[in-house]
């Protein structure tokens, strides 16, 4: 089957399949949904096109939405998921021009100088009514997954450096809580902002926090700089009685208490099988956080299309989705081959 052939199997498969959130709703409440789901961070513009049947780029911020909201549609997704507004904490355009780079790049503070001389903007200052202008687009019982502008430890990461962010928190541990506490603020205002739409369902906390031995921060820093950011971003979804994924790379095995049951987290996403695979993972979190995702990136990207549908298959059927999604482990990024991802969505289309 050729790309087209794939691409048109799968627009087949959807084209009577009415989105419905409360699938989603029950995977993250760690029951069965009504039947197999699907969850993905994000797409890219190329596959979203290609599933949109968008001809050209899209010309305006509503057409670019409006193209992400069908292309999920279109791939059996039950919600779309956005940014509320453009915030950032730093200039994006001139830092992330790399397809990776060091965690050493692009320092803004690196003392109490610096740290007096930025600037920290507020999310409200760059919110324009996303949500309320493009919700009109949303099919019925679709809903939006709002993700954030990093999350703390990723921002503070950003803004101080690695290397500099472990000095500092020997040298100066002060300067570190008075940066994290501006990110925090910043980040609680940024969910504040889309959280009571009716048409926001969830939102995610994307904040990578590990390596693939250990999290990057010492279990002992995590806890007091960290977490307490993420409580409360996790109380104001909850109050507002709406699930709160949070997606994260690397080994958190030393802190999945804390995410389960200190901060609260009803999802957890992104599984690497060199860290553990996300088969087993299910075995170890099945009944206290729904498992999101979980395919292996680099399994998705390399191998057989074959191999990819059978595993994703025995994953359905392993869970009978009982809290659990199927995905990548991570996100679909422009260098994930197209009818690989196809393939691997079509395991639940068709199951």
């Amino acid at each position: 089957m050729n790309s087209t052939e794939k691409l048109r199997e799968i627009l087949d498969l959807t084209a009577d399949r009415r989105p419905n959130f409360a699938n989603i709703s029950s995977v993250l409440g760690k029951k069965t949904p009504s039947r197999p789901t699907l969850f993905e961070f994000f797409l890219n513009d190329t596959i979203e096109a290609k599933l949109a049947q968008w001809d050209g780029i899209p010309a305006t911020e509503e057409d670019y939405f409006r193209c992400k909201i069908q292309a999920f549609k279109n791939a059996g997704y039950d919600y779309a998921t956005i940014r509320a507004c453009q915030f950032f904490f730093y200039d994006v355009e001139n830092v992330h021009k790399k397809a990776s780079q060091s965690a050493n790049d692009g320092v803004l503070i690196s003392d109490r100088e610096s740290y007096d001389k930025y600037n920290w903007e507020r999310p409200a200052d760059y919110y324009n009514g996303r949500v309320e202008k493009i919700e009109k687009f949303l099919p019925d019982d679709m809903k939006f997954i709002v993700y954030g502008p990093g999350g703390v430890l990723e921002n503070l990461i950003e803004l101080v450096g690695f290397d500099n962010l472990c000095f500092m928190l020997f040298d100066d541990p002060e300067l570190v809580k008075m940066i994290v506490d501006n990110i925090g603020k910043s980040l609680c205002e940024y969910y504040e902002l889309a959280i009571n739409h009716d048409s926001v369902g969830a939102i995610i906390s994307n904040d990578d926090w590990g390596f693939k031995t250990q999290t990057m921060l010492s279990t002992d820093d995590m806890r007091k700089y960290i977490f307490p950011w993420h409580k409360k971003i996790v109380e104001i979804a909850h109050a507002a009685g709406k699930p709160v994924i949070l997606h994260s790379c690397g080994k958190l095995d030393t802190v999945y208490d804390d995410i389960i049951n200190d901060l609260g987290y009803d999802g957890k996403h992104s599984y690497e099988d060199t860290i553990c695979p996300v088969e087993d993972m299910y075995d170890k979190l099945k009944g206290k956080i729904a498992v999101l995702g979980g395919i292996d990136m680099d399994f998705v990207c390399r191998m057989p299309q074959e191999d990819i549908y059978n595993r994703c298959a025995n994953m359905i059927k392993k869970t009978g989705c009982e809290g659990y999604a199927l995905g990548t482990g991570n996100s679909v990024p422009e260098y994930l081959p197209d009818d690989n991802f196809l393939t691997m969505i079509s395991a639940a289309l068709k199951a």
